[in-house]
């Protein structure tokens, strides 16, 4: 039976399985496998909704980083500060329920930063918070 996890929760779980994508090859299935079974993972269906949509638009959404970035190549950004960039970016366009009572845009920034300062540094929560605010401001009608 599957658990449901809170929103924070679920994007936490999801920045675990993106960040792991970046040193391997693992399809979708195996990385959620493997987390399970080696760390007791719960995956809900949030996660697995934000994983499955970063795998597919991952091209797109590098794009977006790249262009917002102010000249900072993804290559030369941490793994921690480009996973949560492209979660965020994925909860904010790609996402079915998003919606301004459920999950408003700048609870997907605000979520993005808190994890950086929890796994990184305040600088890369604030270069997440500018990019993503950016992003926001250029495809989204909600004003962030």
């Amino acid at each position: 039976m599957k658990m449901e996890l809170s929103r924070r929760q679920a994007r936490e779980q999801a920045f675990i399985l993106a960040f792991e994508r970046q040193f391997n090859n693992d399809t979708t299935e195996e990385l959620c496998l493997k987390a399970e079974e080696s760390r007791d993972f719960q995956i809900d269906d949030f996660t697995l909704q934000l994983i499955n949509n970063l795998t597919i638009n991952e091209d797109t959404i590098n794009g977006m980083i790249e262009k917002n970035s102010n000249g900072w190549k993804i290559s030369r950004m941490s793994k921690v500060s480009l996973s949560l960039l492209q979660l965020a970016i994925c909860e904010m366009l790609y996402v079915e329920d998003i919606t301004k009572a459920d999950n408003p845009v700048g609870v997907a920034i605000n979520e993005a930063v808190v994890l950086a300062k929890k796994y990184s540094t305040a600088e890369d929560a604030s270069f997440i918070n500018g990019v993503l605010g950016t992003i926001a401001k250029e495809h989204m009608d909600e004003t962030v």
